[in-house]
């Protein structure tokens, strides 16, 4: 089960929840929240800059937000990385997962493996999915460390555990290839359903190709076309090329050259190059009538654009097992 790849958590999109918070300068930070629902940003700023200049590590966890985004202020990595580097050192778990992240990306600053472990770790240790989920990744990866799947493994899932999708994903990967524990494909299962139930794609396409091929489970092609049509409409081209062999060889579903050849078309034109084949050898068996409808249908969902789902008012919806 080699398609997904292990991708990072991008930094924390984060809002400015100031009223969330334990509020050490009350009054400050009740002048800063009016500024800002004034939109008055430039006075909100400073005083989101006087109460960092007094510790206050969430005026500048949001500072390093704001720089990062360019919300009211042009965006500035550096000064980003200056905030975060603060509010990191108060121990704001939020503030070292960003500052790693922007190590480990040379945001702000030199690129530093060494450095992002350090500061994902202690945000990992405040429990901190994301930075579980990233440290895991650099274990994983050997970054900054050497690779070590049996870390990578216990991070993976002390975040998945917590729900999050892309760890679940990722630990599935594990299970599935007995990398830091002995091959599982059951458990690889049961995260991979995890993970595609929250609709990460490439869980979904993972999931069906374990059903296709009964590995931690019995074989089940209409199951597997199902996760296939889900990963399908998200856009996935790979997905879209095996739908359209499902239903050009009849596996779980009805045999149907017209949905055939419009999920092979939609593929080949998303640039999964062994889609054109496919898509051809489908026109070899339909009449010139039908592959018009085909190329009509396919027209119709590319222009759809996301919504894909449009696509599926043309699907055979009765599946059986084969």
């Amino acid at each position: 089960m080699k398609y997904f790849q292990k991708t990072a958590i991008s930094l924390l999109a984060c809002a400015l929840f100031f009223q969330t918070h334990t509020i050490v300068h009350a009054q400050d930070w009740n002048t800063a929240i009016s500024a800002f629902r004034e939109n008055n940003y430039d006075r909100a700023i400073q005083n989101l800059e006087l109460l960092s200049e007094q510790g206050d590590a969430i005026a500048q966890y949001s500072l390093g937000i704001i720089y990062l985004n360019g919300e009211f202020v042009p965006q500035d990595l550096s000064k980003a990385f200056g905030w975060f580097n603060m509010a990191a050192e108060e121990g704001l778990a939020q503030a070292q997962h960003n500052l790693a992240f922007m190590y480990a990306n040379g945001q702000g600053t030199l690129q530093d493996y060494a450095e992002a472990l350090r500061w994902y770790r202690m945000a990992a240790e405040q429990g901190l999915s994301a930075a579980q989920y990233n440290l895991a990744l650099m274990y994983d990866n050997g970054e900054g460390t050497p690779r070590d799947y049996v870390e990578a493994l216990r991070w993976y899932r002390m975040a998945a555990e917590k729900g999050l999708a892309e760890a679940q994903h990722n630990l599935a990967f594990m299970y599935a290839n007995g990398q830091g524990t002995p091959q599982d494909y059951a458990e690889a299962l049961r995260w991979l359903r995890m993970a595609a139930e929250q609709g990460i794609a490439s869980a979904q396409y993972n999931l069906a190709l374990m059903y296709y091929l009964g590995q931690g489970t019995p074989q089940d092609y209409a199951e597997s076309l199902r996760w296939y049509r889900m990963a399908a409409e998200k856009g996935l081209a790979e997905a879209q090329h095996i739908l359209g062999l499902m239903y050009g060889t009849g596996q779980g579903v009805l045999q149907n050259n017209i949905l055939a050849h419009m999920w092979s078309n939609i593929s080949a034109a998303n640039g999964f190059n062994d889609a054109a084949t496919s898509r051809d050898i489908a026109a070899q068996r339909m009449t010139p009538a039908d592959l018009s409808e085909a190329q009509r249908r396919a027209r119709i969902c590319m222009e759809s654009g996301d919504r894909l789902i449009y696509c599926f008012g043309f699907a055979d919806f009765r599946s059986r097992a084969v």
